[in-house]
């Protein structure tokens, strides 16, 4: 067994710790959605620069129109992704956006259907009704809540189609690309987007007081390059059957963390609802991976 055999589970338990910190790094800052979504992308793309710069800026003379064109789409998804979500935390909790997001595998396989023509089975089927009951639930708990509770859940699971679509239009590009290339253009694309949506809309871009700088970096740093490029290292060594039913922890991680950190407690249907959804989601996948490998 390779060394790098060894440390993909470690990898994997990492990456879920921190991408799990996300949404509460979010509620944490002081800053508005759209500026704290900016401030992480433009984060990110900078610690990227010095990489891209070294040995993979030359790749960009190579993009084709058409990979521009969906380059571009990605970055704009993502922003739109990051703003959405964002804004969700604002009006539900960590719990109920969180899991609400991590519904992508759904979302990717009806996107797949129409852009790449995967067959939809009955299991798959059976899934997504079981998984929308499961938000509906959840939204229903939330309406008993507040209204707003509710806007944020629908705020999250927009947000979550978003960054499907995100995932979609980056899985071709990818083949012609490596990682640290595609991630900078996007994250770059993404921040500029963002940084567009910030001063049409009058959002502050400081001064902020140190804690949230320290917030927008770490945004940067733990959950999107250090949390997903590990499950992207982690990929060579074990199947993205296993990440992504890893990445369904996600929800679990950052609810515990709202509950020691923020004082947020699960209500019943957010525990129900979200049981729901993480159990049919892990079926999902485990029926897709039996389909790809038969």
């Amino acid at each position: 067994m390779q060394l790098g055999e060894k440390l993909a589970p470690l990898a994997i338990i990492i990456g879920v710790i921190t991408v799990s910190f996300s949404a509460i790094l979010v509620k944490l800052s002081s800053g508005e959605p759209g500026a704290i979504a900016f401030y992480r992308m433009f984060f990110s793309a900078l610690i990227l620069l010095p990489f891209f710069l070294k040995r993979h800026y030359k790749e960009v003379q190579h993009l084709k129109r058409k990979e521009w064109v969906l380059t571009i789409s990605a970055g704009v998804l993502l922003a739109l992704h990051f703003i959405l979500w964002f804004e969700s935390l604002q009006y539900t909790s960590v719990a109920s956006s969180t899991v609400l997001v991590t519904m992508q595998p759904l979302f990717a396989f009806v996107g797949a259907y129409f852009l790449f023509k995967e067959r939809i089975t009955p299991q798959a089927v059976i899934s997504a009704i079981v998984a929308i009951s499961g938000s509906v639930l959840i939204g229903l708990g939330d309406l008993q809540v507040s209204g707003m509770a509710l806007v944020g859940d629908i705020l999250a699971l927009i947000s979550c189609a978003f960054v499907t679509g995100y995932l979609l239009f980056g899985q071709s590009v990818r083949q012609n690309l490596t990682l640290t290339t595609y991630t900078f253009l996007v994250y770059s694309i993404s921040a500029i987007v963002l940084l567009i949506y910030v001063l049409i809309k009058g959002e502050s871009l400081g001064p902020f007081e140190m804690n949230d700088w320290v917030i927008f970096v770490s945004l940067a740093i733990l959950p999107t390059l250090f949390g997903h490029s590990l499950f992207n290292w982690a990929v060579k060594w074990v199947s993205t059957t296993v990440i992504s039913m890893a990445i369904l922890f996600e929800p679990v991680g950052a609810a515990v963390f709202a509950y020691f950190i923020l004082g947020e407690a699960l209500s019943v249907t957010q525990l129900t609802g979200g049981s729901i959804i993480l159990l049919s989601l892990g079926f999902f996948i485990l029926t897709i991976r039996r389909i790809k490998v038969s």
